[in-house]
């Protein structure tokens, strides 16, 4: 006589979005493990029974990846190759209604800070005494650290206070408690992230309090670097930049989205800051900070923008020569304050004025990686492909930026830390050999 066993579930969590979200989806697999549940992320041996997709909405193509993501994972629920499908992050708390009522064989859908609820579906109890422990979904090497939840700026284009809520800073000691915990699993490099970095610490303790989380995080044994990403440059904390100058663990990096140059653009996206102030600003910061590498990102098409503006976005990146620039199209948000305004400059107009100020940063881009040709860099090696290594330098932070290609028959390990001599440089690409 046959027993009929009962296969326990296994749990395949998406990320869609961005690190933020990506945090949010080790945390959840932290806490399934914790109660004895077997997850997993990004699986690809398709041997799981249940799916966790944790949704973008900041804009047009990632909702559309998102609804493209839930229907092919209702599809294999119909077809009987999963048995249960549930939806979480950004896209659900913002259209959590229209999607139930659209897409009904999701089994459940939950808002960002709805971990808890989430957790009851698999019979599981949320455990505070977890906090810090993440199941990493990245090379052990490296990990994102996120220091807030939420924001309170108004910028008309924006729509993630409607997903996220208002900015909540997380205390300094769980940070670094947290920063430790990474440490011990392998972790040489943390890259801070929040949806606006430089207000962390206003609402815990009515202060901008970044440069003393800095030094505090740097002070934790066995990092090796620190990097900021998502920094506001309207009313920024001048002293963060001393503890980068200071501190040797803490990357000559940041990432800071200006988002436009032209005034009245800045205006109306509420950016709460002027060309001239950003161009103090960034000159201020290469003075305090010799050296350091400046990202940002820019939005083109937004509602009003002429031709003239895009001309006077080109001079400026020509004027401050950033070392990275990413370039948005403006997506018409719901619900944001700019939704108000005609959305008339068509799809493929915007696509246009994106790459033709990504022709002027590709140029710029180039003749700085050129003048990295000859010098010595110490670089942290990602990962092995194709016969060659993949390494970055300080100035250049994971998936966005630049790579260093290294062929050599060393064998060198993911996460381990090598000089290299530039030997060839690209657009937004360099090639290296070993230096003993």
């Amino acid at each position: 006589m046959k027993t009929k066993t009962l296969k326990k579930d296994k749990v395949n969590i998406i990320t869609l979005g961005c690190s933020k979200n990506l945090v949010d989806s080790e945390v959840l697999s932290g806490q399934l493990r914790a109660n004895d549940i077997d997850v997993v992320h990004e699986n690809a041996k398709r041997d799981h029974n249940i799916v966790v997709i944790n949704t973008c909405g900041f804009i047009d193509k990632a909702k559309e990846e998102s609804i493209n993501t839930i229907l092919d994972q209702v599809e294999l629920k119909e077809r009987g190759k999963l048995d249960k499908v549930y939806v979480t992050g950004c896209l659900s708390a913002r259209y959590r209604g229209d999607l139930e009522t659209e897409i009904p064989g999701v089994d459940a859908w939950f808002g960002t800070l709805e971990m808890p609820a989430l957790l009851k579906k698999f019979n599981a109890d949320y455990k505070a005494e977890l906090i810090g422990e993440r199941l990493l979904s990245t090379p052990s090497h490296y990990a994102y650290l996120k220091i807030a939840e939420g924001c309170n700026r108004t910028c008309s284009f924006c729509a993630i206070p409607l997903m996220r809520g208002g900015h909540v800073s997380r205390p300094i000691e769980e940070l670094v408690r947290e920063a430790e915990k990474l440490v011990k699993m392998g972790v040489r490099e943390v890259m801070l992230i929040a949806q606006e970095l430089t207000y962390y610490g206003l609402d815990l303790y009515k202060e901008r309090r970044l440069a003393d989380l800095l030094n505090a995080i740097a002070d934790v044994p066995g990092l090796k670097w620190i990097r900021l990403h998502y920094a506001y440059p309207s009313k920024f904390p001048m002293e963060v930049l001393d503890v980068i100058r200071t501190r040797d663990n803490i990357c000559k990096y940041i990432d800071m989205p200006l988002q436009h140059a032209a005034n009245n653009m800045l205006k109306a996206m509420k950016r709460q800051i002027t060309r001239e102030e950003m161009e103090r600003l960034i000159t201020e910061m290469r003075a305090l900070v010799p050296g350091i590498c400046i990202r940002t990102t820019l939005i083109v098409g937004f509602p009003g923008e002429t031709l003239e503006d895009i001309e006077e976005l080109k001079a400026f990146l020509e004027k401050m020569r950033f070392d990275r620039v990413g370039v948005f199209t403006y997506s018409h948000e719901e619900n944001t304050s700019a939704y108000a305004l005609e959305d008339t400059i068509p799809a493929d107009e915007k696509e246009r004025r994106a790459q033709e100020i990504m022709e002027v940063q590709q140029e710029i881009s180039l003749e700085k990686n050129q003048a990295k040709v000859g010098q010595v860099f110490t670089v942290l090696v990602d990962k092995k492909e194709s016969g060659r290594y993949l390494a970055r330098t300080e100035f250049d932070s994971v998936e966005v930026d630049n790579e260093v290609i290294i062929t050599t028959t060393k064998r060198l390990q993911p996460g381990e830390f090598v000089n290299v001599r530039i030997t060839k440089a690209y657009d937004y690409d360099l090639e290296g050999e070993l230096v003993d």
